[in-house]
């Protein structure tokens, strides 16, 4: 981990600040450049809104963005990921879903693209394609639709009047044409665990057939019968036999699909886009000293891995007290650190400077959360304090889950039943980032608890469907509790008992992304 610090410098360039109504983008790249950027992010998200007739919601705009950082190149995001193979990675969150990305001009192999930004822009737009879909529809997707959707759309095309869905996926070109196929009846088969090398032709076979779905108007009607068979319990080989008829027919359909000289594609005029403003400000001194260790904060740390990171950042926010982001920073890192003293003494710079700083109020109230369950005797009081402050962080905006996230979690920490409002703002925080899978599971969780078992099945399945999920997925192995009867804290209880657990504790689910 040293030597990963080491590899980052302060930057002495221009870090700038992008926010429209979907992003926040922090790169060090040039106002202009970077307004086409988060201009051509918007869209992008107006052209699969415009493919789906959906539309924007009202009720919490700009609540769920997601934040991208760019990194100068590709070597610099997988030094970030400790993966050599990719060029880009997301990771969705209560307290902000984040993204990060090479700089999108930049091809995975060097290469430039006229149309677009290669590999990079590609994997970046993968990565929102689940956002989206996860943000904007109730349903939950089997593997093969959640990834073949995202390898759909990730192909756009930025031509001079419109943009183009629905591009040949040139990147799956080996596991389409050279792999052994992944028969249909195994794609749908939901309960089966892939090999490495058939989760990696399940990309190219998934993108065929979604796009062959998505192409053809009587297939597009067997593709919703099928999903909503799925999300009404019918096991996914039985929906898929009942909505396709003969999966083996299907298979020599998609076939022949492939073999075609030319398939078809979407254009859409930027005309028929919204145009979504976007403000670009220069990142102030400090936060723009410290982005690149924010960068890796962002990218989830242990107690262990934040130390450096935290070491290097107070010594610069040290020059930069009056920082109002900086300073919020450093609180988070100083947490993770585990320097609490430190990190107070952040946060209460930081609402010095601004006020407004939720991110100060909710480091604040985790310091003070912290403390007061290693106090004994039990505190009331201390614990009446830190709610204050997330419940001030909450008034601030009614709509950050994270707060409404923390507010729940306070309960379990301080050994307490959860409240009603608690309970309501858990659920509202799914509402508003649909994404965080320890969000989803915690509100199943506290569905079951509650005796609303179909409620509980709704949130768990696209957990359950998840192929990025472990073997031993607590979602899937809930719903199959639930299916046989057992329900409220049994089931609970039988989760724990069936995963090694201490039977006394909470039963956890994914594991959070930081």
């Amino acid at each position: 981990m040293a030597g990963l610090v080491a590899a980052w410098t302060p930057a002495a360039a221009k870090w700038a600040h992008a926010t429209s109504d979907h992003f926040e983008i922090y790169a060090d790249m040039s106002p202009a450049a970077l307004t086409t950027m988060a201009t051509r992010l918007e869209q992008f998200d107006g052209a699969i809104r415009h493919l789906h007739r959906t539309p924007e919601g009202t009720d919490a705009k700009g609540a769920n963005r997601v934040t991208v950082y760019v990194a100068n190149d590709v070597a610099a995001i997988r030094r970030l990921s400790g993966d050599r193979g990719i060029a880009g990675f997301y990771l969705p969150r209560a307290s902000g879903s984040v993204a990060f990305t090479p700089r999108i001009d930049e091809g995975g192999d060097g290469s430039r693209s006229t149309r677009g930004g290669g590999i990079p822009q590609i994997v970046l737009f993968h990565e929102y394609a689940h956002h989206f879909l996860l943000g904007n529809y109730a349903a939950a997707y089997p593997a093969w639709f959640s990834e073949g959707y995202a390898e759909f759309v990730s192909t756009a095309a930025f031509e001079k009047e419109y943009v183009q869905l629905g591009g040949a996926a040139q990147h799956r070109a080996y596991s389409l044409l050279a792999a052994k196929p992944v028969p249909a009846a195994t794609l749908f088969a939901t309960g089966q665990q892939l090999t490495d090398e058939q989760r990696g032709v399940m990309y190219g076979r998934g993108w065929l057939l979604t796009h062959y779905l998505m192409f053809d108007a009587a297939r597009g009607r067997q593709l919703q019968q099928y999903l909503t068979a799925l999300n009404a319990g019918t096991p996914s080989v039985t929906a898929a036999t009942a909505a396709f008829g003969d999966l083996r027919a299907l298979d020599k359909a998609l076939d022949a699909y492939l073999r075609q000289s030319r398939i078809p594609g979407l254009r859409i005029a930027y005309d028929k886009l919204p145009v979504a403003p976007v403000a670009v400000t220069p990142l102030p001194p400090g936060a723009a000293a410290m982005v690149e260790l924010r960068m890796q904060s962002e990218r989830g740390v242990n107690r262990a891995t934040a130390a450096p990171i935290f070491a290097r950042a107070a010594r610069i926010a040290a020059a930069y007290p009056d920082d109002a982001l900086a300073q919020g920073w450093l609180a988070e890192m100083a947490y993770d650190a585990g320097q609490d003293d430190v990190a107070l003494g952040a946060a209460d710079r930081a609402l010095a400077a601004d006020p407004t700083s939720r991110q100060a109020m909710l480091y604040k109230a985790q310091v003070m959360m912290r403390r007061a369950a290693a106090a004994t005797p039990r505190d009331a009081s201390a614990w009446s304090a830190a709610r204050r402050w997330i419940v001030t962080a909450n008034r601030q905006a009614p709509d950050d889950a994270e707060a409404l996230s923390l507010y729940y979690d306070s309960f379990a920490a301080a050994g307490e039943a959860p409240s009603a409002a608690a309970i309501l703002g858990i659920g509202r925080a799914l509402e508003l980032v649909p994404q965080d899978p320890a969000l989803r599971f915690k509100v199943a969780a506290q569905a079951i608890l509650d005796g609303q078992t179909d409620a509980a099945r709704r949130a768990l399945r696209p957990l359950a469907y998840d192929p990025h999920q472990s073997a031993d997925n607590p979602a899937a192995r809930l719903i199959a509790i639930l299916d046989t009867g057992v329900t409220g804290p049994a089931a609970m209880l039988a989760l724990a008992k069936a995963r090694g657990e201490t039977v006394a504790a909470t039963p956890s689910g994914p594991t959070p992304a930081n």
